[in-house]
């Protein structure tokens, strides 16, 4: 397994689910991936809780943050210094929507929009570091931000945490690896045209899974709707998925796992 107790500052280290309907979101997870939703039992977490698999914290779960907004996956990237993060956030074009505040013990977040539009989290761990199983099946396994303004993103996101773009050409389709150090640690990719006309940029989770088929077919009876079905990739075959609640995930088989 890989499991992880920590993260360097720039490295991807957490996704959460915001949902229109937690208990349902529970439901669907636990029956496609088998996750336990492990709910703090304090008023003052907001109904927030934790994913757990083979007892190790796989992501979070918790309400929307206000009635009307949607369900989505949200990428959170780990910090030595959140609030002078949410500074070189201004400093880039960007928009600090939620001030750095602690989390009881479990560390201190933000989170800012970017001038391409996607939203992103920034964690400094306390308690909590971030996920504690990747790379494995029915665990996080890649963030990839799908922008409608990869030029932009590409100036902001590396001014605020020093990543490094690296072009690839993905027969015909231009992608870019983010860099922190070896190997890459996420992705981007321009939002293709065929996406609904108003998506707003935004970072696709993957979770990896042993059989796409298998795990797609439990999804699509669970309720989700299949989005892209089996399509291949240099890391796997994958599928998108959206979840009853209306959030969009991938899944992918991978070839490898590390």
């Amino acid at each position: 397994m890989s499991q992880r107790s920590g993260y360097d500052p720039g490295v991807p280290c957490w996704v959460d689910l915001s949902s229109t309907d937690v208990a349902a979101s529970a439901r669907f997870y636990g029956a496609i991936f088998g996750w336990e939703a492990d709910m703090v039992d304090d008023p003052a977490a907001g109904g927030y809780g934790m994913f757990v698999y083979q007892g190790k914290k796989v992501a979070g779960l918790g309400p929307v943050m206000a009635e009307g907004m949607p369900s989505a996956w949200n990428t959170y990237v780990a910090t030595d210094d959140v609030a002078a993060l949410a500074g070189r956030v201004r400093e880039a074009g960007g928009t600090v929507v939620m001030e750095p505040m602690a989390v009881f013990e479990e560390g201190s977040m933000a989170v800012f929009r970017a001038p391409d539009g996607s939203h992103t989290g920034a964690w400094q761990a306390g308690n909590h570091h971030g996920a504690e199983l990747v790379n494995e099946p029915v665990s996080l396994c890649w963030n990839e931000l799908v922008s409608r303004d990869p030029a932009a993103a590409e100036r902001f996101y590396s001014t605020v945490f020093g990543w490094r773009p690296e072009l690839l050409d993905m027969g015909g389709m231009k992608y870019t690896e983010w860099h922190s150090g070896e190997p890459a640690i996420a992705g981007m990719m321009e939002m293709p045209a065929d996406y609904p006309q108003g998506t707003p940029s935004f970072w696709m989770t993957y979770f990896a899974v042993a059989d796409l088929d298998a795990t797609t077919a439990a999804a699509e009876r669970a309720g989700a709707a299949v989005l892209v079905r089996a399509m291949d990739a240099p890391p796997g075959p994958f599928s998108a998925l959206m979840d009853p609640q209306g959030a969009v995930f991938s899944i992918i088989q991978l070839h490898e796992t590390s």
